[in-house]
C-alpha cells in the first residue's frame, strides 16, 4: 500500500527520557526516522556528528537562520537548536514517519508552521523522580540541576497545549504508547488517501 510520512512532535523537559525513547522506538521501527537537529552545543561523551545532532558553530548556525534553512530554531541553556526543513520534507516524501526530538520553544514554531503534525508531550512519573534522574546522570552541578527541575515544571505546564500526553515511568510501556500514536495518525482518512484513491481507480 501506498505510504504518506507524518511528522511528530516530541517534547520532555530534561532528563524524563525522550532522548532514549525516541531511540530505542526509531532503531526498531523501520518506516520511523528522527530528524537529526543542528547545534551549537559542544558534544557530549559518545555523541558523533550526524548521528546524535549536527554538530555547528554560532556563525554557521546564524548564516543557516538568514539562509531561512530551519523549520524552527531556538536558544536553550546558551546554545542554538535546529530542525533543517528540507531534511524534514526529505524524509517525508520518501514515506517515513518523522519525529522532532525538540524542545517546548520548537514545538510552538512548528505546531504554527505545520497544524497537521501531532505533537506528544512526554512527563515523568513525579519531579521527586525526574530529579533522581538528573542526579544520576552526572553531567550537571547541583546548581544546573535546581535550574533545570524550575525550568523543567514551566516546561510541563505546557503539555495541555500538545495532542497527546505520555507518562514515561516504565520505558517498555512508554515506548508502546509513542508507537500506538504514531500508527493511529497513519490510519486517519487524510493519510490514507492515496490508498483510497487507488482503490476507486481500479
Amino acid at each position: 500500500m501506498l505510504q504518506i510520512g507524518h511528522i511528530f512532535i516530541v517534547t520532555a523537559a530534561s532528563g524524563t527520557g525522550k532522548t532514549t525513547l525516541v531511540s530505542r522506538l526509531s532503531s526498531r521501527e523501520q518506516d520511523i526516522r528522527v530528524s537529526i537537529s543542528h547545534t551549537t552545543r559542544a558534544p557530549r561523551e559518545g555523541e558523533q556528528n550526524g548521528v546524535h545532532y549536527h554538530f555547528v558553530s554560532k556563525n554557521e548556525f546564524e548564516e543557516m537562520i538568514a539562509a531561512n534553512a530551519f523549520i524552527e530554531h531556538a536558544q536553550v541553556y546558551g546554545n542554538y537548536y535546529g530542525t533543517s526543513l528540507a531534511a524534514v520534507e526529505s524524509l517525508k516524501k520518501a514515506g517515513f514517519n518523522v519525529i522532532l526530538e525538540i524542545d517546548v520553544q520548537g514545538a510552538a514554531q512548528i505546531r504554527q508552521l505545520l497544524p497537521d503534525a501531532t505533537s506528544i508531550f512526554i512527563l515523568p512519573p513525579s519531579m521527586a523522580e525526574l530529579n533522581e534522574r538528573l542526579i544520576n546522570r552526572g553531567t550537571d552541578s547541583q546548581e544546573v540541576i535546581q535550574y533545570r527541575l524550575g525550568k523543567a515544571r514551566e516546561e510541563i505546564e505546557q503539555c495541555y497545549l500538545f495532542d497527546y500526553v505520555i507518562v514515561n515511568q516504565e520505558l517498555d510501556q512508554a515506548e508502546l504508547d509513542l508507537l500506538a500514536i504514531i500508527r493511529s495518525a497513519g490510519l486517519r482518512t487524510k493519510a490514507q488517501h492515496r490508498n483510497i484513491e487507488k482503490i476507486l481507480s481500479e
